[in-house]
């Protein structure tokens, strides 16, 4: 990712303020379908906050145009119709840590399972309800182990790549099989916040807390304390975060991201029964076990995201057993229990 970071700070159009700064600022926009919000010390900063927000706002439109799957225009969306593309650093970058994630996960987290999540509608497409033959045929037509690991080595001498190429299998079954549509939703929005905050680090801020629905933070907030993050209570229906609490996580003043990931606020009901958002991309249904939601910390927004996810795939038992063996990650896991109740386990340096 470095290579990635350095560019883009070469490109920023940044203007100098003739003045030092003092005391936060709070940076809000949209971005994502939805606002991302910054807090930031602006203690001997030598720009003013319009022209910090003029750099964020730059990194998130290169992300919106590089890797949404809404924005049609994007790189990400003409791969996925097949279509040739110049890709940039930024979409190489993204799809080897995505294919890390399938090797280290053993599938469990799959980028190129984009059919399986538009069929149940939790992807860029509509649907609901899918028929275990449509569910099949699904699974057929995903995978990152049908593409190419190495997509560097797949862009001609052009700069131009032809997804057809990136067919491990030379493209014989992207006919038959269908294609492996690409879905970076369970990464890239903690990817923005490290991309943010990457930037304001080289613009030398120290203390800071990136919201773009996915965290990262480091050192103190105003009143010079580590900060602290609101974790929603798993409960249907929450639809507005920090409204209803399970309890607080406060930060050690290091760099970190933090992520929650859960089933309570995507999900649809049919025949009494709950369909929630996580697809197990391994069976092409949505996961079923217990585990209501997954707040995990790690030295990078990107690493969280990827894992608060992967652990809400597993389930309680085997996330725990993943958390406890990964030195630099805490987790908070909130599970189902009878009665309605509710089981929270918490690693022991959350």
């Amino acid at each position: 990712m470095k290579r990635f970071f350095v560019i883009l700070t070469i490109l920023l159009f940044i203007i100098p303020s003739c003045r030092r700064n003092t005391g936060y600022v709070m940076i809000q926009g949209y971005a994502q379908g939805g606002t991302y919000m910054v807090k930031l010390n602006m203690e001997g900063i030598r720009m003013t906050p319009e022209a910090i927000q003029e750099g964020i706002d730059s990194i998130l439109t290169l992300i919106d145009t590089t890797l949404s799957g809404y924005n049609k225009g994007s790189i990400l969306s003409s791969f996925n119709r097949g279509e040739k593309i110049r890709p940039n650093a930024l979409f190489i970058d993204m799809y080897s840590l995505a294919y890390s994630w399938y090797e280290k996960t053993e599938g469990a987290l799959d980028c190129a399972a984009g059919p399986v999540f538009d069929l149940w509608g939790f992807g860029f497409t509509n649907g609901e309800m899918p028929t275990d033959g449509a569910i099949r045929s699904a699974l057929e037509s995903s995978g990152m182990g049908r593409l190419s690991k190495d997509m560097e080595a797949v862009i001609g001498p052009d700069g131009f790549l032809n997804p057809m190429d990136m067919m491990a299998d030379g493209g014989a079954q992207s006919n038959s099989a269908g294609w492996p549509i690409l879905n970076f939703n369970a990464i890239a929005q903690g990817l923005s916040a490290d991309m943010v905050a990457t930037y304001l680090e080289e613009l030398g801020v120290k203390d800071m807390l990136v919201d773009i629905g996915e965290i990262f933070c480091c050192g103190v907030n105003p009143d010079g304390k580590p900060w602290s993050v609101g974790i929603d209570r798993p409960v249907d229906g929450n639809n507005s975060p920090g409204a209803d609490l399970e309890g607080i996580w406060k930060s050690k003043g290091i760099p970190c991201g933090i992520v929650t990931s859960g089933n309570y606020r995507k999900f649809y009901v049919r025949d009494g029964r709950k369909y929630a958002h996580t697809i197990d991309p391994r069976t092409g249904y949505p996961a079923d076990n217990g585990l209501l939601s997954a707040t995990v910390i790690a030295p990078d927004a990107a690493s969280a995201d990827a894992l608060a996810t992967l652990c809400m795939v597993l389930g309680p038992d085997s996330a725990k057993d993943l958390v406890l063996s990964l030195p630099e990650i805490e987790a908070c896991l909130i599970s189902s229990a009878p009665s309605d109740s509710m089981l929270v386990w918490s690693s022991p340096g959350f």
